[in-house]
């Protein structure tokens, strides 16, 4: 095998294993990867119907990485949805969801209280993310849950729960505490401060009215 070879075998794999990925922004980086190596590939060998291909297909994974980078952060493009603890879609969500939120939480139950807020994280009609506090006293909202689906997990959507702030401040919440010990936290990207094993978000007042 010469490395002319090696080059299209290694673009070929390169595409398989882009999707075998869950997370959407990862599987458009790898399939761009794939189809440039096969790109050149293609032209090495003289075959141009498999440059034009995949001309186009890395067009199409620049397109979408650049709609997917530029939202990223844009409070325009989820919707934070507040239901009640005990609302049937919330529990349907964690129920069909339960193995991977156990895999990241391990310790999480879901027992309705009347001290819990809940929210759903919403892209259009898909939801995205769940966020459960519960009022821990002293104007702390103790976070419960902060999960986020598989394919938006490189975009945390949670963050848009916390950065309206007065979802929080309308209850009387005074700060926002983390997780203990939750792994590969982005609190500290969106304006929580480190505490110990946890991450504060100190509630602006001003957010309340």
């Amino acid at each position: 095998m010469n490395w002319i070879e090696v080059v299209g075998w290694t673009g070929s794999a390169v595409l398989v294993i882009s999707l075998l990925q869950t997370r959407l922004l990862r599987l458009r980086i790898i399939n761009l990867a794939g189809s440039l190596i096969l790109l050149a590939y293609n032209a090495i060998i003289a075959v141009w119907p498999m440059v034009g291909l995949n001309v186009v297909l890395s067009l199409i994974n620049v397109v979408y990485l650049w709609r997917m980078l530029r939202s990223r952060h844009d409070a325009h493009a989820y919707t934070v949805l507040e239901v009640e603890p005990d609302d049937r879609y919330l529990a349907h969500v964690l129920h069909v969801h339960r193995e991977d939120i156990a895999r990241y939480n391990p310790g999480f139950t879901h027992a309705p209280q009347g001290d819990q807020s809940s929210y759903l994280v919403l892209q259009g009609d898909e939801t995205v993310g769940v966020v459960l506090v519960k009022d821990a006293g002293g104007g702390t909202a103790q976070v419960v849950l902060d999960w986020v689906s598989p394919g938006y997990r490189d975009f945390t959507p949670g963050e848009f729960v916390y950065r309206e702030s007065g979802l929080f401040a309308r209850r009387g919440f005074e700060r926002v505490l983390s997780p203990a010990g939750m792994a590969n936290p982005y609190y500290g990207r969106i304006g929580f401060r480190p505490e110990g094993d946890r991450w504060v978000l100190d509630v602006r007042e001003e957010a309340a009215a």
